[in-house]
């Protein structure tokens, strides 16, 4: 697989998360718990997505698969979190209009939509990070702050491995055009979005 010319690159973002999402987050972390698990189970399937999507693209296919359990593993840590606190996951979750407004921004031919995918992929594992981040070094819980800093160590890698698999298909100068609209779109959604105990 082509790597990217610089393994130490990270996506920046333009927004910064404000300490009213903290304090949204604090104020009911048991739903932004629930909210975590649902964000990390679809976290594992778009991973597969991209494998059922793309099966011609053999190069990353090892990797995609990977992640996929990586992310169901955070799926698993983050239920037994829930359930030691007597928490179900609930029937149906409430939309995610941060995710419902980043694929709205998916370009519609096949070329250029499997790019879009891969950018997002990206900059929703590098939000993902920060905001992660956030909640180590602000929550109290010493099991949690420990879990916490090690959840966004592993997402912020992820943000990473999406770039470098756009870079086995196209060429590096798109990639870093297409990837810098996207992140400036990204920032006007986030600023949109009212702050709640959720990841987005």
């Amino acid at each position: 697989m082509k790597r990217f010319l610089n393994p130490d690159y990270q996506v920046d973002l333009e927004y910064s998360t404000p300490p009213e999402w903290i304090n949204a987050v604090l104020s009911d972390f048991d739903q932004f718990l629930i909210d975590h698990a649902d964000c990390e189970r679809k976290a594992s399937s778009m991973a597969m997505s991209f494998v059922a999507k793309a099966p011609d693209k053999t190069e990353i296919t090892s990797e995609l698969i990977d992640i996929a359990l990586e992310e169901l593993n955070h799926f698993k840590q983050v239920y037994k979190i829930l359930e030691s606190r007597g928490i179900a996951l609930p029937a149906q979750m409430e939309k995610d209009r941060y995710m419902h407004e980043l694929m709205k921004l998916l370009r519609s031919d096949s070329r250029n939509r499997l790019l879009d995918r891969f950018l997002i992929a990206s900059i929703v594992e590098t939000r993902g990070a920060e905001r992660f981040r956030l909640v180590s070094e602000n929550i109290e819980d010493l099991k949690l702050k420990s879990y916490y800093s090690m959840l966004y160590k592993s997402e912020e890698k992820h943000g990473n491995v999406f770039i470098e698999m756009a870079l086995n298909y196209y060429p590096e100068n798109e990639v870093m055009i297409r990837l810098e609209e996207l992140v400036s779109e990204e920032a006007k959604i986030c600023a949109s979005l009212p702050h709640r105990p959720a990841l987005h």
